[in-house]
């Protein structure tokens, strides 16, 4: 939140330079980190320390870019940062490792006429690969403050917050309001800043201010990418990164799950249960609350450690630099579906959730690209939906112990064959030509602190975005389950019955029943909410609803639902996202009927197929 008085400081950097760790350094924020270009592109804004007389200090983080002319959407908000809410000073975040190349960006901002600080970030990598800059020479001919600083080791970061303050304390002797802020002004600046900088004077600057190494190296990087980017090998490691995920995900995040489900019931029965007895509430009120609303309230419990592990990995793919590398083998393959690395990137991130993922596609210029990457995203296998195949593949395939982690890897390999087959089809629909430009960062140790901060961060904001989303929609299934009164579900008399059978016809040749049938309608809200739609639908807890539904119906049933549910729209969040990031509704319904169209073919072809070999 803007505070009164406040000094505006605008963080600007290219891709990969560590632009998001910088800004989490400087205020204790929880942007996302990710060590592959592009993923920050929305607008952080967070306080930093105060200066030594007290004046606050916002830090704005823009997206990170390559240039300041461009035509992606990230480019275009910079513009439009720039032009409509100018902050009173740049702090320009350089990767020192490849300061050769970003220098010609630091001219073009410093064309914009604003005070501005330069951070010399990764300059611990920089000195380990033989790269020596002269910071204080090269502020010095620049004429502004140019630090050298690590953010993921926390060096030099006293010291730039110092300059930072300094420069602050001088603008505040002087009129804000000036000529720098009116509106002719700052087209000039922006104008002179778009010319483009003559070759000339960054080789100048390289040659006096920076002494690189015959061949910039990193041997243990070398030799990782000669196994990890090789075609085959490389492409089976990376499988078998991603099966050994689903793996640890089973192996740790289900007995998590059983526990957390266990204390839920526990203060159920000990606490919430005796206690509306006590207070004489009615029966109605009292079945409402404990099988409607408590029960979203377990449901978004444990999802919990299921969600904190797997961004925990996450992590570590990509801090680690590994997450661009995927991206480079893969993009022969995207090639050939119209798309490039870029867009399996995305896929991937999309395993977290599908609306950060379709948010990412800005990073895309080309609009066929971007609507087509938009168009194969939501197939990606997320965590909400991830839920529920761990579930249901713990309930009908237990043993032997690899099969439930297996089961549900086919399952990720299935959300890609849906993605060829988007891609193939759609095209020629949404051509592009665009150049697909991807650096490659060194292999870095992960940072133990950023690890458990991104796992415990994105635990956080998933129980807080969701709780009152599932928590409300538990007690409206429960009611649609238990009106007009008097009605008993399974009867045929309520209102969910009613919706049951409305969609029975339909879903009915891929061995939906009338339960399952509304589940899947509540499950097109929200993914996180079809547990607890399902118990709330065979009267039961989230802890003893495999017990029931494993007698309920048939595992060529459960293989099927499981089909449908990894194909049909995700949420109503990602139509949203979808909606906004491509302008168009005839997209966001193109979308989304062809999600439920692909969906009902695949599940149609799973149980009917299943059928005829005889495994009803």
């Amino acid at each position: 939140m803007h505070q009164a008085g406040a000094i505006t400081v605008a963080l600007l950097g290219m891709p990969n330079t560590g632009k998001s760790t910088l800004y989490n350094r400087l205020t204790g924020g929880d942007a996302q980190i990710a060590n592959w270009p592009g993923l920050t592109v929305e607008l952080l804004r967070g306080a930093m320390p105060a200066s030594r007389s007290g004046r606050p200090f916002q830090l704005v983080d823009l997206p990170g870019i390559h240039d300041l002319s461009g035509s992606s959407e990230d480019e275009a908000v910079v513009q439009r940062f720039l032009r409509q809410t100018p902050p009173d000073l740049l702090l320009v975040v350089l990767n020192a490792t490849q300061i050769a190349s970003q220098l010609r960006f630091l001219l073009q901002l410093q064309g914009l006429g604003l005070p501005m600080v330069a951070a010399l970030n990764m300059s611990d990598e920089a000195r380990r690969f033989g790269v020596v800059i002269d910071a204080d020479g090269l502020g010095a001919t620049l004429g502004f403050p140019v630090l050298a600083v690590s953010a993921r080791r926390n060096q030099g970061i006293g010291a730039l917050i110092g300059h930072v303050h300094a420069l602050g304390e001088e603008l505040c002797g002087v009129a804000r309001d000036g000529a720098g802020t009116d509106h002719e002004s700052r087209e000039a600046h922006l104008a002179r800043a778009l010319v483009e900088v003559p070759p000339e004077r960054i080789e100048a600057l390289l040659a006096a201010h920076v002494q690189l190494p015959p061949r910039l190296h990193n041997r243990r990087t070398r030799r990782m990418d000669r196994l990890l980017l090789h075609p085959l090998v490389g492409l089976v490691l990376f499988l078998g990164l991603v099966l050994a995920l689903f793996q640890l995900l089973y192996a740790v995040g289900a007995p998590a799950q059983d526990l957390v489900g266990s204390g839920i019931d526990w203060i159920q029965s000990a606490l919430l249960e005796p206690m509306l007895k006590a207070l004489q509430a009615p029966r109605f009120l009292r079945d409402f609350l404990i099988d409607g609303v408590w029960l979203g309230v377990g449901t978004v419990a444990t999802f919990l450690p299921i969600i904190f592990l797997f961004y925990l990995v996450m992590a570590v793919v990509e801090d680690c630099g590994y997450l661009p590398r995927a991206a480079f083998l893969m993009d022969g393959f995207m090639r050939w579906l119209g798309l490039d690395g870029r867009a399996f990137v995305l896929q991937v991130i999309g395993f977290g959730c599908n609306v950060p993922s379709i948010m990412g596609t800005r990073v895309i210029r080309d609009r066929g690209m971007r609507l087509l990457s938009m168009l194969v995203i939501p197939f990606a296998l997320c965590q909400a939906r991830l839920t529920v195949f761990l579930f249901m593949a713990d309930v009908f395939f237990p043993r032997p112990w690899w099969a439930p982690g297996l089961v549900v890897f086919s399952f990720y390999m299935l959300s890609f064959v849906a993605m060829v087959i988007t891609g193939l089809l759609f095209q020629r629909v949404y051509p592009s030509r665009e150049a697909f430009v991807l650096e490659l960062p060194p292999y870095r140790n992960p940072s133990l602190s950023t690890i458990l901060r991104r796992g415990w961060t994105q635990m956080l904001n998933f129980a807080v975005t969701t709780r009152t989303f599932i928590v409300v929609g538990a007690a409206a299934i429960w009611l649609l389950t238990n009106l007009p009164p008097g009605a008993v579900q399974g009867s045929g008399s309520t209102i969910a019955d009613a919706i049951g059978r409305l969609f029975q016809p339909l879903l009915a040749p891929i061995g939906m029943n009338p339960a399952l049938t509304v589940s899947l309608f509540f499950g097109f809200i929200a993914k996180e909410i079809l547990l607890g739609a399902m118990a709330v639908i065979y009267k039961t807890s989230e802890a003893g609803l495999g017990a029931v539904i494993g007698t309920a119906i048939t595992p060529l049933q459960a293989l099927s639902f499981m089909t449908f549910v990894l194909l049909y729209t995700p949420c109503l969040g990602t139509v949203a996202a979808q909606l906004q990031e491509s302008k168009s509704r005839n997209f966001a319904l193109l979308s989304l009927g062809w999600s439920l169209l692909l969906a009902w073919l695949m599940a149609l072809l799973v149980f009917q197929g299943g059928r005829l070999l005889g495994l009803g």
